[in-house]
């Protein structure tokens, strides 16, 4: 088995049809940006993944985009709203089919000094790199290994196996009730301008069901 890391490639385009962090998500016309469920203030657009038509990560050129993800957490009050959990309501990961999205408008910030509240202060492009280890762990070593690759630049990994920081906390769908499988495993990212928020050097785990188009995000630190 094989791990694909993410791994940062410089600046990106801020609406590309790509897996990225930052930028606007792409969503159908008329999308509501998602509200927290404590503060009622509007989130903060963390990523976007790129789905195949049986729910997982697209990791080639090759593959058809069917779905894409947008993850979004509560960063008007971090750390009072309980963005960390997958069910109260202080994060949101959606589910879009890929066709005829467009950029979702961001919010008018807040007060106008919360604009960063909002979206991250640059966008990050990714490569993907796959590497021997099974475990992302392994993996993200042996990619720091070679050359002497800065660890800061794994922004995560595209499904496999969650490298927990903390007891396993798998959801289930809301739907079937069954495990949800992993997506992507998201790190805070190389420099604090692009950076998520979760609790200091903390990973963040998006979860879905493909059968029953569901997500799910948390972090743990």
């Amino acid at each position: 088995m094989t791990t694909t890391l993410m791994t940062y490639a410089g600046p990106g385009e801020p609406d590309a049809l790509v897996t990225r962090t930052g930028g606007n998500p792409l969503a159908p016309a008329g999308t509501a940006w998602p509200r927290c469920a404590t503060c009622d203030g509007p989130m903060q657009f963390l990523a976007q993944i790129v789905l195949d038509e049986q729910g997982r990560p697209v990791t080639g050129g090759d593959i058809r985009a069917d779905r894409v993800m947008a993850v979004f957490m509560c960063q008007n009050d971090p750390g009072m709203c309980e963005e960390w959990s997958p069910t109260e309501g202080g994060n949101r990961a959606l589910l879009f089919p890929a066709g005829a999205l467009r950029p979702m408008p961001v919010p008018a910030p807040e007060p106008p000094e919360d604009e960063d509240a909002f979206v991250l202060g640059a966008v990050n492009s990714v490569a993907l790199v796959v590497m021997p280890a099974a475990d992302y762990r392994g993996a993200r070593q042996e990619w720091a290994d070679l050359g002497g690759n800065n660890p800061r630049e794994v922004l995560g990994q595209l499904g496999g196996t969650p490298d927990w920081l903390q007891g396993d906390e798998t959801p289930p769908c809301p739907a079937c009730a069954r495990p949800m499988d992993l997506v992507a495993q998201l790190e805070e990212g190389p420099a604090p301008a692009t950076a998520m928020n979760f609790g200091g050097g903390g990973s963040a785990f998006a979860f879905a069901c493909a059968a029953c188009a569901r997500a799910a995000f948390l972090w743990q630190c």
